[in-house]
């Protein structure tokens, strides 16, 4: 096999989808496997079809990486790919929808309003703050439905800010979700399955020096501590392990994927967020929990290159 690791796209975040594409491209050489790096552009369906026996790793971030529709090429042309089916990608990525899919399975998760932009427009604003508020209360947190690496999320502590979080929001895609605020700390768990089941792994706490776990503090060196395993109880990490497990199964997907969750003080794991195409830099959080597992990058994607080109 031929392995294809795809990375860049056009994306908001490109430049984070290069970063991760050459760090598994140079972990996979050097557990020995021949790898080509590619980018999207119309050179990509002649690649494929003159490469032997290809396998792509999907490297890419955002819309075009995680929506399902590059994935769904893979399909038709018949080309085996490490991650998620285009399906699952879909339905992961926007989470207007996927919010109702993992509530509807009875996991922890908050309530959630979706907006249309036109909406927004045209009903105006001040009736449409009075009422989420009523409905959810304060603070709140608004993000794009479709996009990734925290672009376009605001935290809303009053009614005055909720209009501009929205715009900010808006700026990223045509409806946002405006979601009740979830106390607590930060925990992203990696959910590996290399043929044997998915399994947890070691659950990564987020700790922002800004307080905030924005574009900015996920990308930059030193601007986030990292703690794995987080330090939580051994109950409240056996359950965190259980939610992604579960949210893995519930949303259909397969061979790897991050879920993030609140732990609130009590313990319970609270649901915000899957991801199909975890970020693979230097400062992000699966290469964190393979590492704490016991595992290597190169060998982790090699095992699942072969899985899927099986």
């Amino acid at each position: 096999m031929t392995i294809i690791v795809m990375a860049g796209g056009l994306s908001h975040e490109r430049d984070v989808s290069l970063r991760s594409g050459r760090r598994v491209a140079q972990a996979l050489r050097d557990y020995g496997r021949e790898v080509i790096e590619s980018d999207v552009n119309a050179d990509l369906i002649p690649l494929l079809r003159r490469t032997p026996d290809p396998v792509v790793v999907p490297m890419l971030h955002g819309g075009l990486g995680e929506d399902g529709a590059l994935r769904e090429v893979l399909e038709v042309l018949e080309v085996p790919f490490v991650g998620p089916t285009g399906a699952a990608s879909r339905l992961t990525f926007d989470k207007s929808i996927a919010m109702q899919v993992v509530r509807a399975a009875g996991i922890a998760s908050p309530r959630q309003i979706a907006l249309p932009h036109d909406i927004f427009r045209e009903l105006g604003a001040p009736a449409l703050m009075e009422g989420i508020g009523a409905q959810l209360g304060y603070p709140l947190m608004v993000k794009p439905t479709r996009s990734g690496s925290a672009l376009g999320v605001t935290k809303v502590d009053e009614p005055g800010a909720l209009p501009a979080a929205l715009v900010a929001a808006y700026a990223y895609g045509t409806v946002a979700v405006i979601e009740s605020f979830i106390a607590g700390r930060e925990v992203a768990v990696t959910v590996l399955d290399d043929g044997t089941g998915p399994v947890a792994l070691p659950p990564v706490e987020i700790r922002p020096e800004s307080g905030v776990y924005d574009y900015e503090a996920r990308y930059t060196a030193g601007a986030t501590r990292f703690v794995t395993p987080a330090e939580l109880p051994d109950e409240a990490l056996a359950a965190a392990g259980d939610l992604a497990v579960a949210v893995h199964k519930v949303l259909g997907l397969r061979h790897l994927s991050r879920v993030d969750m609140m732990v609130e003080p009590s313990g319970r794991p609270v649901f915000f967020e899957g991801n199909v195409a975890p970020g693979m830099t230097e400062t992000s959080l699966a290469p964190l929990a393979i590492e704490a597992a016991g595992r290597e990058l190169g060998e982790v994607f090699a095992t699942l290159v072969d899985l899927a080109g099986a």
